[in-house]
């Protein structure tokens, strides 16, 4: 049974974790809803919040290619990744696969090692390929980047379920495919689903491959690359309209984990109660 006192501690602590967590929040939104000089206010006034700094920063930023391609972008890269690490952490953790230890080994050295430390050498292998300022070099980077710690997470998951599970469906004349398809994947709903959420909000928030890799093609460039657009000297004098851009490109964000956040919260006490 817990105190009263301990209530009142528990409360006031969270109470404060969340005003130092949304502080921020709320001042970006305050100022992105402030008057600029050159924008009567009652031209873009909805309910009594000013929105001209939001129609100013879409226009300026191209905020509308720049969101289409982060969906674009972020999407393969979680459709792709998704399915070859259930293949490989499917096989890892129930098969006999030669060099398995060693290919660990790997995918724990790539998940360690900081990709700011090659993105260099991406850039010429890039270059080399000619794909330079194309959405090929926004998406395969970030497959290779996403795939270790996507393959260990499943191959975590698959490990943790019962051994009798996948006998009785063989017993019923199931193979490995089947056994995936019906058996594995239907149990693992939860954790593919917070690891497509996880690799989803990674990506949309990429700014340094996207800086490298696309520094001159408009059409393909994400938004965290347009957001980065504000910060520069000729515009230095629009705090409002950066603090709006701001609050755009982080919307989106905020939406998915609103509504993800049960199945998100759900599959990593999962994980970790399993583990």
């Amino acid at each position: 049974m817990i105190s009263l006192r301990d209530r009142f501690i528990a409360y006031t602590v969270l109470l404060l974790g969340a005003v130092v967590a949304l502080y921020p929040l709320w001042s970006i939104f305050n100022l992105s809803i402030s008057e600029t000089k050159r924008i009567e206010k009652s031209d873009f006034n909805f309910l009594g919040i000013y929105f001209g700094n939001y129609f100013e920063a879409w226009n300026r930023g191209a905020f509308d290619r720049a969101l289409l391609s982060s969906l674009f972008v972020s999407t393969s890269v979680v459709l792709v990744t998704l399915i070859w690490s259930v293949l490989a952490g499917y096989a890892l953790a129930l098969m006999k696969v030669p060099f398995s230890r060693t290919i660990l080994l790997l995918l724990l050295l790539g998940l360690v090692m900081p990709y700011e430390g090659i993105v260099i050498s991406l850039y010429e292998m890039m270059s080399a390929l000619n794909i330079l300022n194309t959405y090929w070099a926004l998406i395969l980077p970030q497959i290779a980047l996403s795939t270790p710690f996507s393959i260990l997470w499943l191959r975590t998951f698959f490990r943790t379920v019962p051994r009798a599970i996948l006998e009785s469906g063989t017993l019923d004349g199931a193979n490995r495919w089947q056994s995936l398809r019906y058996i594995m994947i239907p149990l693992a709903k939860s954790a593919i689903g917070t690891l497509a959420v996880l690799l989803f909000l990674f990506s949309w928030n990429e700014f340094l491959l996207a800086l490298v890799l696309v520094p001159s093609n408009s059409s393909v460039q994400t938004v965290p690359l347009s957001l980065s657009f504000f910060a520069g000297n000729r515009r230095n004098s629009d705090p409002p309209v950066t603090a709006a851009a701001a609050v755009m490109v982080a919307l989106p964000i905020l939406l998915a984990y609103v509504f993800l956040q049960r199945r998100l919260i759900r599959g990593i006490i999962s994980g970790a109660i399993k583990e």
